[in-house]
């Protein structure tokens, strides 16, 4: 009795406050989410309950593996991260899941469920200890594969196949797709991102929410904006133009959001022009909320920004993944006159309507059985539609015969995605070797076992890390081949292949010695493997399996085929040998350009920018990093914006892509030569080829250069034929509109077309333009006039043609 009178007036406390969710009881008389007006609710609910409902019930760190000893704990200690609050210590409805909000049961307001990641739903696979019950979900294809399919349509499966998983496994809203822009090649998250191109980038982005959204659950797009970088993420300062920003990082956004209507956005972790962005009410109301229209709700990005009162008045209006003193800062900043209580509820109001659309609100009874096979087999269909032949001399592909020599740690140990929250808890990964033999081909068994000793031995001389849900291990050195076993396999084989690995996540960005430029012992291994299999008059394929760019120029000429397959998911090695083996015929494109070397990379010089001094009594956050800022100075001029206008020669050029088939364009048409609303071009695309195939056919516009300079061409619309068999053809048709031949002027604050004459390219690439056509724009127009917001605090001396 003694106990139960102690505890009682903590309980008490607890369920007053919302906290106690599975002890609440819907209180008859009382507005019901759902049942009452949304006014009645958010009327009906005290200061401490609002505060709840906008922040998050915590986070427990998906470190390594768990032990004994609870790893996550020990890995969030690492971080310097802030602990959930105990009277939160409600069970995880799904283990392994990002985050959760709180529930106010007496209102009839449940709590929801958020999961990672980009390419798969990140959730515990085993739950206490019991592996006769499993929880996998499908890795799918990387954000870069996925966007070099060109192909919006494929990407909508991969949603829809992706949402199933999501709803079935009881997760009311995925933390994904990242939308950010590669602006650099070394980003340490560019492979859960799709473009350097807004256009490409929204698309696709806008392809894989309505996939993800038609199940019935939601999405976050993130990461809002301008979030380049994982080198001191969470507290580095973006100076970047009004132009810059509008034109490359928020158009993605507002593409997809336009689109696709996500049920949340995320805010990033960085500033933008001297505030975070969480905390930025330009960014979240003004443009997002106001000139863009957003219905639904903004969310942190997990522990990001610095001051809550700020956030909410920002219009951030969910604070993940929650610590208990941002619910006191926000009660105190309302009491104090901080927050104004329109402006609180106006953030709840978001969430519950966000709430009401969940499966949980729904009552929905999820089954913890997706139908996986089912989803890897698209996982496979869309891995091969999004890998990119870069090279293909004296019809090296497909494979000829049927015993393969096959070389490199990665084709026994294949990278199915990238690490950190987008990584993916996957039942298996088919490696390339299980791959060919699946599908008939013949591998030396002496050479395999080798490579699999040595790559299972390297690893377990890999210290176990904490922290591994950040931090990389380090690459395992190539295996040293003899020239005795080269020259054996350059005499029993039919061909060879390399598989070239790279791996990069959450955390860091890549480095240019050794990741970006190949490794001495790599460089190696094709050069002799190469001279043997030549000298025999054999062909030599390398097969690169990273999820974002490397150097390529300086040892392409010494082998016959390459296929870029990004990193492809669970079902990678059957994926690739669909394409190496011809079963599907390449179609993919890049959608981010391969430089010849790192430094003719425009950003280069100024990524990730420069460290700033550590304010007094400070340390650096091991996951928000120091103080730092980096400035956009190449300003518009990123990926081949860049590179054509300034004439400087990629390895491969953006929208490139090979095939095993040949096509040709012709007759190429305007509707019109005078813009007067709309102008529609079209081609005709016939294979001309021996195999059925797909041609990427892409549309880009040379602007007429007055008040503002321009990049000598920009992508305004692409599409992608069906299947072509030999000898037939597909004409495909663009309309333009205003919106489409817009630029920035900050001078205005206003999106314009100026007059004059514009030309209008179709071609296979940002380089193989095959028909250009002009139109003239009589005068010049004001398409959209917005806010001028998002100044930068300092003179940026951009660059200029």
């Amino acid at each position: 009795m003694k106990k139960r009178i102690l505890l009682l007036p903590a309980l008490i406390l607890a369920c007053t406050i919302g906290i106690c969710a599975s002890a609440q009881k819907k209180s008859p008389g009382l507005p019901q989410l759902g049942k009452s007006p949304l006014k009645d609710v958010i009327k009906a609910m005290t200061l401490e309950e609002k505060a709840k409902l906008v922040v998050g019930m915590g986070f427990r760190m998906p470190a390594a593996p768990r032990r004994r000893n609870d790893t996550s704990r020990r890995a969030a200690n690492a971080f310097n991260l802030p602990q959930p609050d105990p009277a939160d210590n409600i069970p995880e409805k799904v283990p392994g899941a990002a985050g959760r909000t709180h529930a106010i049961a007496r209102l009839g307001i449940p709590s929801i469920t958020v999961s990672d990641g980009p390419a798969g739903v990140r959730i515990n696979p085993i739950r206490n200890n019991d592996s006769s019950k499993t929880y996998y979900a499908t890795a799918f294809p990387v954000g870069t594969l996925l966007a070099s399919s060109w192909d919006p349509e494929l990407v909508h499966k991969v949603g829809e196949a992706f949402g199933n998983e999501v709803r079935e496994y009881g997760v009311d809203i995925l933390l994904g797709p990242g939308e950010n822009i590669h602006r650099n090649p070394l980003g340490g998250r560019n492979f859960e991102y799709y473009s350097e191109d807004p256009l490409v980038s929204g698309t696709m982005a806008a392809a894989i929410i309505n996939g993800i959204q038609s199940q019935g659950v939601g999405t976050s797009i993130k990461h809002f904006v301008a979030n380049n970088q994982e080198t001191n993420r969470g507290s580095v300062n973006t100076i970047v133009s009004q132009r810059a920003l509008r034109e490359l990082y928020l158009k993605g956004f507002e593409i997809a959001i336009k689109k696709s209507h996500p049920w949340t956005v995320m805010s990033s972790y960085n500033k933008v022009n001297g505030t975070y962005t969480s905390q930025t009410r330009d960014l979240l109301t003004t443009i997002l909320k106001n000139e863009w229209g957003f219905k639904g709700l903004v969310m942190t990005d997990w522990f990001g920004g610095h001051d809550p009162v700020a956030q909410m008045n920002a219009g951030n209006d969910l604070l993940m993944p929650g610590v208990p003193t941002q619910t006191q800062a926000i009660i105190a900043g309302v009491k104090k006159g901080e927050i104004k209580m329109e402006q609180l509820d106006a953030n709840v109001e978001r969430i519950l309507k966000v709430v009401m659309m969940s499966p949980e609100f729904k009552k929905y009874k999820y089954s913890d059985k997706p139908d996986l096979k089912k989803h890897a087999r698209v996982s496979r269909m869309a891995a091969a539609e999004g890998m990119v032949l870069l090279k293909d001399d004296g019809n090296a592909l497909p494979l000829k015969g049927k015993k393969v020599a096959l070389f490199g740690n990665a084709s026994y140990d294949l990278v199915a995605g990238g690490t950190g929250s987008g990584n993916v808890n996957k039942a298996y990964t088919i490696s390339l070797v299980q791959g060919l033999n699946n599908a008939g081909y013949t591998i030396n068994n002496d050479l395999k076992h080798s490579y699999e000793s040595y790559i299972s031995e390297a690893k377990a001389r890999q210290p176990h890390n904490a922290m591994s849900f950040f931090m990389l291990p380090p690459p395992i050195p190539q295996m040293e081949i003899s020239s005795d076993i080269i020259t054996k396999e350059a005499a029993d084989a039919d061909e060879a292949i390399i598989t070239i690995g790279r791996n990069a996540g959450e955390g860091a960005d890549r480095k240019v010695d050794n990741d970006f430029d190949l490794m001495d012992s790599e460089k190696a291994l094709i050069k002799s493997i190469g001279d043997a299999f030549h000298a025999k008059g054999k062909k030599l394929v390398v097969v690169i399996n990273a999820g974002g760019v490397i150097e390529t120029a300086s040892w392409r000429d010494q082998v016959d085929g390459i296929l870029l397959a990004w990193q492809p998911g669970l079902e990678a090695g059957n994926a690739i040998t669909d394409v190496l083996s011809g079963k599907v015929d390449p179609s993919g494109k890049l959608a981010t350009t391969f430089p010849v070397n790192y430094s003719d990379d425009p950003t280069a010089k100024n990524f990730p920018g420069k460290e700033l001094p550590m304010p007094e009594g400070q340390k650096p956050s091991m996951m928000m990093g120091r103080p730092a800022e980096v400035v956009y100075q190449e300003g518009i001029f990123v990926g081949y914006r860049y590179y054509n206008t300034f004439d400087v020669k990629p390895a491969y050029p953006f929208g490139y892509g090979l095939s095993y088939t040949k096509f040709k364009y012709s007759g190429m048409k305007l509707s019109s030569k005078t813009f007067n609303g709309s102008v529609t071009a079209s081609i005709t695309v016939t294979n001309t080829g021996k195999v059925t195939g797909r041609e990427v056919v892409e549309l880009y516009v040379s602007a007429p250069v007055h008040s503002l300079q321009k990049p000598a061409e920009e992508l305004r619309a692409f599409g992608k034929t069906r299947s072509l068999k030999p000898g037939e053809s597909q004409t495909l048709s663009f309309t333009l509109a205003a919106k489409d031949l817009e630029s920035f002027d900050t001078a205005q604050s206003a999106w314009v077309a100026e007059e004059g004459a514009y030309t209008v390219r179709i071609g296979a690439s940002s380089e193989d333009i095959k028909g250009n056509r002009v139109f003239n724009l009589p005068k010049s127009i004001v398409v959209e006039k917005v806010h001028d917001v998002l100044k930068p605090q300092v003179e940026i001396d951009e660059l200029k043609k």
